[in-house]
């Protein structure tokens, strides 16, 4: 079952190679079904390297290798093919395996001027963007005529393949910025337990994720960040409002209706698929294929360009039309049922009060607007902020981090003025240089633009300066986290994309393996939000603006006599007094029209009138409408929201991707550039030898630093310090304070190494408790550090 092998380039690793080809296994303590994958082992009792023959394989098939192994050999319920040569058919048909680009090595293109700027490339391009134009234009003079939905969707559909076709062509003419080995940064986060799948031991859960000691410390070290960040130094109201979300409150913001996506199922393994996305990747295939029709593919792309529009119903009709499978097993798909995305629950023992898991935090601080409003005594503008989780029941997670189930949002809702959104800081960053991408460059086929935030609010691609403020604000976050300036736009969204009511949006993307993702959004919700729950629950969530000087109105007001209602209605008299109390004036006149010119019951004198979803007799003496003459001083308004929202879980995975680094000269040495603010560890102490001698002296640093605030970590461990110098960098520790023999005499000193660098300096005991906490604040940077101390190169060897 075994055989020496040696001389082939991809196994040079492995000099007794093990070949298992298992071909199928099922039912084996939760696993799911394989087919095909390979594990390729240089030591018959830990299986210590597997290679899979596609992506996405969970954290779950690599720790249950034993284990499957063990089946494979007792069980007897399982066909293994062992392979005793490496043949040439077998090594043709595994070189490519576990090396595919989207599994391990990614290319990363990001877009460079410089590169467009040649002839010959822009000559390419110009028909693209020509086609790109006229159907912006398009889709501009639909808008403008008004047309129907149907038709605005279509042309910008056609747009965006469009758009996408010159995008891809940009992409693959640019040079690539790098190539990022994913599954050695898999390996990383999983081996140091940054984060990983949750309940991986009971089979795992899709879009659940634990995270382990490093990455919690790095979640909380961003957060507290943020919270300097904004809530300090920007004065914010931050609270905490519960998760548990009654059905009202979200009936009332939308979610109820609208929060919710269409899926079929695997009639026989009950696997759920995104019913659009299922589509658009069957057709997406049509198209590539050689064999399909010309008719064929041209009706493929037409439904991709409707898809966004289409009901439940023509998106069946496609399915069956097509005959579309399980893209897994082949099976049969059940027939499309709307699912909505937020988990549902019961508030209480009896379940009478229906409630979901928030699906995002905004709503809380909407709620408790009035108690802000008075905290801040009455003052606009102010902002609001909260740190907490948010759960959608997403169909098909995936992408790690970047598409899960339960989720941390940092959220911030600013409150301002709806006529005058000026920023009294905007002054403070008009300067700074952005990359945006706006709508209209969308539109007409042209790259983002580097601007600065002050040239864009002044030629109105920005809507105003509060809008502007906060995203200049996030961009210099992101940059003090580690976020790489090249891989961060902003980009506004389309007309199509933004929600009724909202003035201007645009998103903080950044670039990952997986593409540009959104990580944050900035959002002008105009007063929205605050209007709905008003009406719905009658409180007044206004704010009030002084007059230059007073002024005199007419005010109607309803005054219903509950006590006729009462005596006429009895029981049914709640409930219509319910009713009325969320009538407008206007509609309470039409009432009073509508008796007027009704027909009254002879013998009680009453109309029946339908108020809400149901009918009442009632009369005018019921709801008396009062008018009179008001001076007033001040104004009531509904203020503005400008909503910047953060998805910290993608934000961490953006920085890991962005921070993960391979050293030139040793390729299986990986380690991570954080910057020190928000590395889990700040500094790790360590004994040259596993000497008693050096013990106390590494233990007073360590307590030293912990009096300092300083996170840190003793590693006295066996191996040279080269090896746990490499140990600390995979887990982003920015320095090490390396104690020898030079410690133990006067004047006491001790080393320093920089993570990223690798170089040393010497300093003396009594200062470098001091040096590394300014270090590790960002108060001084290792340059500085670097002209003030001795450098030292003795150890430099054993690295």
């Amino acid at each position: 079952m075994a055989s020496t092998h040696h001389g082939y380039s991809i196994f040079t690793s492995f000099p007794v190679l093990y070949i298992i080809i298992l071909v199928r296994v099922q039912d084996v303590r939760h696993l799911p079904v394989y087919k095909g994958y390979i594990i390729i082992t240089n030591d018959i009792k830990s299986l210590s390297r597997i290679i899979y023959p596609e992506p996405g394989m969970s954290r779950l098939h690599y720790m249950n290798l034993k284990l499957v192994f063990r089946q494979i050999l007792t069980a007897g319920k399982f066909r293994v093919q062992t392979c005793l040569s490496v043949s040439t058919r077998y090594y043709s048909k595994l070189s490519n395996w576990g090396t595919k680009k989207s599994a391990t090595h990614v290319k990363i293109t990001n877009y460079h001027p410089e590169a467009m700027a040649d002839p010959q490339i822009e000559q390419i391009l110009a028909p693209l963007r020509e086609a790109v134009k006229k159907q912006g234009v398009v889709v501009r003079s639909l808008k403008e005529s008004n047309a129907s939905d149907m038709e605005v969707k279509k042309a910008v559909g056609e747009l965006k393949a469009l758009k996408k076709q010159l995008d891809d062509k940009e992409l693959a003419l640019q040079p690539p910025s790098e190539t990022f080995n994913r599954s050695k940064f898999a390996d990383l986060m999983i081996r140091r337990f940054f984060y990983d799948q949750s309940f991986s031991i009971y089979g795992g859960v899709a879009g659940l994720y634990d995270f382990g000691p490093m990455g919690c410390a790095l979640k909380s070290n961003i957060l507290e960040q943020w919270k300097r960040f904004f809530v300090l130094e920007e004065q914010m109201l931050e609270i905490d409002c519960s998760m548990l979300t009654p059905e009202r409150v979200l009936e009332t913001s939308g979610h109820v209706e609208k929060f919710a996506d269409t899926m079929v199922k695997d009639k026989k393994t009950g696997e759920c698929f995104r019913l659009d996305h299922l589509i658009k990747n069957r057709l997406e295939t049509l198209i590539k294929d050689k064999k399909q029709t010309p008719e064929v593919k041209e009706e493929c792309k037409d439904i991709i360009i409707k898809l966004d529009g289409m009901t439940t119903e023509q998106m069946s009709d496609i399915v069956n039309k097509f005959n579309m499978k399980s893209p897994t097993t082949g099976n049969d798909l059940s027939e499309p049922v709307d699912f909505n995305l937020m988990f549902a629950t019961q508030i209480g023992p009896t379940g009478d009060q229906k409630g979901f898991l928030r699906p995002e935090t905004a709503q809380g601080i909407f709620v408790n607007f009035k108690r802000l409003l008075e905290f801040n005594q009455g003052r606009l503008p102010f902002a609001a902020a909260q740190i907490g989780n948010a759960f959608r029941n997403e169909i098909s997670p995936r992408s790690g981090l970047l598409r899960v189930r339960e989720f941390t949002m940092a959220e911030i809702e600013h409150f301002c003025d709806p006529s005058d959104k000026s920023h009294s800081k905007f002054v403070d960053v008009e300067n700074t240089t952005m990359k945006l991408y706006s709508a209209c460059n969308q539109m007409d086929g042209q790259p983002p633009i580097d601007i600065t935030i002050g040239e864009a609010v002044s030629k109105g691609m920005v809507a105003n300066q509060t809008l502007g403020y906060f995203m200049a604000r996030i961009y210099m976050f992101m940059m003090k986290i580690g976020v790489t300036k090249e891989k961060l736009r902003f980009r506004q969204h389309m007309s199509n994309e933004m929600a009724h009511y909202a003035v201007d949006c645009w998103d903080a993307e950044c670039l990952t393996s997986y593409g540009w993702v959104e990580c944050i959004g900035c959002a002008d919700r105009s007063a929205y939000d605050l209007s709905k729950h008003g009406e719905e629950t009658k409180q007044r969530l206004v704010a009030e603006r002084k007059l230059p000087a007073p002024k005199t109105i007419q005010v109607t007001e309803l005054e219903m006599d509950k006590g006729l209602i009462g005596k006429t209605l009895r029981k049914d008299s709640k409930e219509c007094v319910d009713k009325l109390s969320k009538l407008s004036i206007n509609e309470v006149k039409q009432l009073h029209e509508f008796i007027d010119n009704g027909k009254p019951d002879p013998t009680t004198g009453l109309t029946l009138c339908k108020i809400g979803n149901k009918e009442f007799s009632i009369n005018k003496e019921m709801i008396p409408l009062k008018s009179y003459s008001k001076t007033i001083h001040v104004e009531e308004i509904v203020p503005n929201v400008i909503e910047p929202s953060f998805g910290i879980g993608r934000i961490i995975y953006t920085l890991l991707e962005h921070t993960f680094k391979i050293r030139e000269k040793d390729e299986q040495r990986t380690y991570l550039s954080l910057p020190p603010l928000v590395a889990p560890l700040k500094c790790c102490v360590l004994p040259l030898l596993d000497n008693d001698k050096f013990t106390p002296l590494v233990s007073m640093l360590s307590k030293n630093l912990c009096l300092k605030g300083v996170s840190n970590k003793i590693d006295d461990s066996s191996g040279s310090v080269g090896r746990r110098y490499a140990r600390t960098d995979e887990i982003a520790v920015p320095y090490c304070i390396t104690v020898d023999f030079d410690s133990l005499v006067e004047p006491q000193s001790v080393t320093i190494r920089e993570r990223d660098s690798m170089e040393q300096i010497r300093v003396p005991v009594s200062e470098v408790v001091d040096l590394v906490q300014n270090l590790s604040q960002g108060n001084i940077v290792w340059n500085v550090a670097k002209v003030k101390y001795p450098k030292f190169e003795s150890q430099q060897t054993n690295e």
